[in-house]
């Protein structure tokens, strides 16, 4: 989200000497955006952030595409064991030339550092609590958070209790949708939250004289970098370019007499995606309303759901943690029964996250192996 940011210590005047008590210039980086025409931020490093000690291997990340059928699916991502640190324990599960979607369960902490070379990053926390340790400064992390972290952000994730999350990497910006600012980039009176909702870094003292490893994400893998001195050793930083935090408890919903569409719940947007927040709400106040969603077909988009908490009232089945995939070019809806048992419903408690994408996704082979292969047939009326 840009708006100013000024954190420690910077000088009175940009690409100008800066100096220590002993006389010593710091080291000014620019991180931008477009160029030099989008969002930057100027660092001030205790050293430069250029020096490099060794560079290893490429380690291969490729996707495993599979070739699906063209179906409804239903993906039960508690059935994903495996657990590592911020970057190895995700699972790819749909990707496209916009995007990757990921789960991850993170159970360690992890010594490097990490830099994602390629793509903004939102991580959303389903569980768990930890410490987002950034060269910008530290964010804590809760339940419900959405982390923005734009690429080129430098970073690990310790661990406090054991983190549960969905992530997103987009090719593109991850911004907040037009609709909800005015020309000068404040948020609208009636925007669904405001800037005090959104955490922005807590500046910490610079790391000096160590080293450290690196690994930054491209697109054919990661690769390893040994620095002669952490990056974390600014000692101020200014701009409209930082990490943040927006939590979804946070998301104020606009309900209105009849069912208000998707749309309305939107959060973020990229190239290619939206991002919406489902939270807690009163359900329509029209004397005849039908809460339940209509039967809606996908012309132009896939829809990926991750139901995060609280009973989902179009559909069955569904459990903390799933994701539904419903591929463009088929009509979806409200499981049998479920239109007629929502009237009179005066309130949700459900809690998820939906992405839609605007071209198809694949599906990886770690998806298809905890598909719930009965979903496709659950709209049969029993």
């Amino acid at each position: 989200m840009p708006f100013y940011q000024k954190r420690g210590i910077v000088p009175d005047k940009r690409h100008t000497q800066f100096r220590d008590k002993a006389g010593k210039l710091y080291s000014e980086e620019l991180i931008s955006r477009n160029g030099f025409s989008g969002i930057y931020s100027n660092l001030y490093h205790v050293y430069p952030p250029t020096g490099i000690n060794r560079v290893g291997e490429l380690e291969d990340m490729s996707l495993s595409k599979i070739n699906n059928r063209h179906q409804p699916h239903h993906l039960l991502t508690k059935k994903i064991l495996s657990k590592n640190n911020s970057i190895f324990a995700r699972v790819p599960l749909f990707y496209n030339n916009d995007l990757i979607i990921s789960k991850a369960n993170i159970a360690e902490d992890m010594d490097a550092l990490y830099r994602n070379g390629n793509a903004d990053e939102l991580i959303f926390i389903h569980h768990g609590k930890g410490i987002l340790k950034t060269n910008f400064g530290n964010l804590n992390i809760v339940p419900g958070d959405y982390l923005v972290i734009p690429r080129g952000v430098i970073y690990n994730i310790q661990i406090e209790e054991e983190i549960e999350a969905l992530i997103i990497e987009s090719f593109s910006e991850i911004e907040i949708p037009d609709r909800y600012k005015n020309k000068f980039g404040q948020l609208l009176e009636h925007a669904p939250f405001c800037e005090r909702d959104i955490r922005t870094p807590k500046f910490v003292s610079p790391i000096q004289d160590q080293s450290i490893e690196l690994l930054v994400k491209l697109r054919k893998g990661l690769q390893l970098y040994e620095y002669q001195h952490h990056p974390f050793d600014l000692i101020g930083w200014d701009g409209y370019f930082f990490p943040y935090t927006l939590n979804i408890n946070d998301f104020m919903p606009i309900t209105g007499k009849i069912h208000q569409p998707p749309p309305v719940h939107q959060t973020f947007k990229g190239n290619g995606f939206v991002i919406c927040s489902f939270v807690p709400r009163l359900f329509d106040y029209h004397p005849k309303s039908i809460p339940a969603p209509y039967s809606h077909s996908n012309v132009d988009s896939d829809e990926i759901i991750y139901y995060a908490d609280g009973e989902f009232m179009s559909r069955r089945g569904i459990e903390e943690g799933s994701i539904t995939h419903h591929p463009m070019g088929l009509p979806h809806g409200p499981q049998p029964g479920k239109t007629e048992e929502s009237i009179g419903a005066t309130k949700t408690n459900e809690l998820a996250v939906m992405i839609d994408t605007f071209e198809p996704l694949n599906m990886t082979k770690e998806a298809h192996e905890i598909e719930d292969d009965s979903y496709p047939f659950s709209w049969i009326k029993k």
